[in-house]
């Protein structure tokens, strides 16, 4: 019937294979065409087809009808302009039910079809660069979504919401923040990265509220100043529903597999929240928004032939592999060390000769020319080379990241940026390296 709405509370009267049943809860988008959705006091969402339904009960004094299918409300033209990058991930998934697998196959129209709310929002346009599993993203997707978001721009939109899955979203979401305001520029409005950590079709799906908040956040947050904020990732703030993380792009690491509220600030508070609720969302920024940087129209785009190497220290990284990594000519080798930033480079115990041999296999590689940069593995805390002997011997043969803040996703990518913007200027590349150039060298809170 006409007069029913998305959060109406409801009385399902519905026919099964054990019988006629009744569920009570609140009216909520559907997961599909032909479905009906609610959500029960316990938590879990239900849905039935249509058919299934027999009545269907508005809770608040009026009769009972027989179901109609809920109406699409008129797009509202005064609203904002949003336009929806799709490139996949597990908010774009569906279950296979025929082998219990999560495959991509969501469209960018049945994201909006399933999410009727956000026609209240925004105005909203659809780009698709894909169905891609984010592991499978390269710096060659990274351009399109730059390209993609810089023509959105140039087409009037008020902001920009990238669909992504979350494995690698934050690695994108460092990407897109150097790109935009590296050079010390900003982009015209919101860049807002969001994914699911469970598929839409799931009763446990965190996709609809997240795709709810970041619509909201790209029509009507706060303009971006370019620093902290250049892009952004929105996801569940915690494992209930009701509660969205604004996370900066550059600072942000996935920390658990499966949680809703798999993301965290890397050694910074999350930049806000949005609050779902009955009325429209709420947002509450935690940062004094900083002044506004000069507008930028022409964001970099990455050089997809750099060639960077990751290394992981520890007790099996050895010198030959660094050396067959090296003879391939990289542009550069990001080395994930331990804790301050330590790799396996010296031998107290004189049975080791493989460690000695990894740090004569550097200083030869950087003494040549190449670039070597280390972070570190640990969660939080910064890259410190000065508190032990052998991080002091790391900085005299020329490796970068020493006072190096945040995930290694980020320090990954401000490499890749700066080889961009500065490949064969040695001189350049390692003045602008210790340059704070969107936040990412902030001080941190702990």
């Amino acid at each position: 019937m006409d007069d029913l709405e998305t959060g109406s509370h409801v009385r399902l009267r519905i026919t099964t294979r054990m019988g006629e049943q009744t569920h009570e809860g609140i009216l909520l988008s559907p997961y599909d065409s032909g479905l009906v959705t609610v959500k029960l006091e316990n938590g879990y969402n239900l849905s039935h087809p249509t058919s299934a339904i027999k009545e269907i009960t508005r809770l608040d004094g009026k009769s009972p009808t027989e179901f109609a299918s809920l109406k699409s409300k008129p797009i509202d033209d005064s609203l904002p302009l949003v336009t929806l990058i799709h490139t996949g991930g597990t908010i774009a998934s569906k279950v296979d039910y025929k082998t219990g697998a999560v495959i991509a196959r969501f469209e960018p129209e049945e994201l909006i079809d399933s999410v009727p709310e956000l026609r209240e929002i925004a105005r909203i346009e659809t780009t698709l660069l894909g169905n891609m599993f984010s592991d499978d993203i390269r710096p060659r997707h990274w351009n399109q979504m730059i390209t993609e978001t810089l023509a959105a721009f140039n087409r009037g939109s008020r902001g920009v919401v990238i669909t992504h899955g979350t494995d690698t979203m934050a690695t994108s979401a460092a990407a897109m923040s150097f790109a935009w305001s590296g050079d010390g520029g900003r982009p015209p409005g919101p860049i807002v990265f969001t994914g699911a950590q469970r598929s839409s079709d799931r009763g446990s799906s965190d996709a609809r509220e997240n795709l709810i908040a970041s619509v909201h956040l790209a029509a009507h947050g706060p303009a971006p100043s370019g620093r902290k904020d250049a892009a952004v990732i929105v996801m569940h703030a915690g494992s209930s529903d009701g509660i969205l993380a604004i996370h900066a792009g550059h600072s942000a690491r996935k920390t658990h597999s499966s949680r809703r509220d798999a993301f965290e600030s890397i050694d910074r508070l999350p930049l806000g929240t949005i609050k779902l609720t009955t009325d429209e969302p709420i947002i509450t920024m935690n940062q004094i928004q900083e002044d506004v940087q000069v507008l930028s129209t022409s964001p970099l785009t990455y050089n997809e032939d750099i060639k960077i190497a990751e290394f992981i220290a520890g007790a099996h990284l050895l010198p030959e592999h660094l050396q067959a990594i090296i003879a391939t000519k990289p542009d550069a080798i990001h080395l994930h060390g331990t804790g301050l930033g330590h790799l396996p480079t010296s031998d107290p115990n004189s049975d080791s000769p493989e460690n000695t041999e990894i740090y004569s296999t550097i200083h030869d590689y950087v003494a040549g020319g190449g670039i070597a940069v280390v972070t570190t593995q640990t969660i939080r805390g910064p890259v410190h080379l000065d508190v032990y002997s052998k991080g002091r011997a790391l900085q005299e043969i020329g490796i970068l990241g020493h006072g190096m803040n945040g995930p290694p996703e980020t320090s990954l990518v401000k490499l890749h940026y700066l080889l961009s913007r500065h490949r064969g200027d040695s001189e350049a590349f390692q003045n602008a390296w210790a340059m704070n150039l969107i936040g990412e060298q902030d001080e941190l809170i702990n």
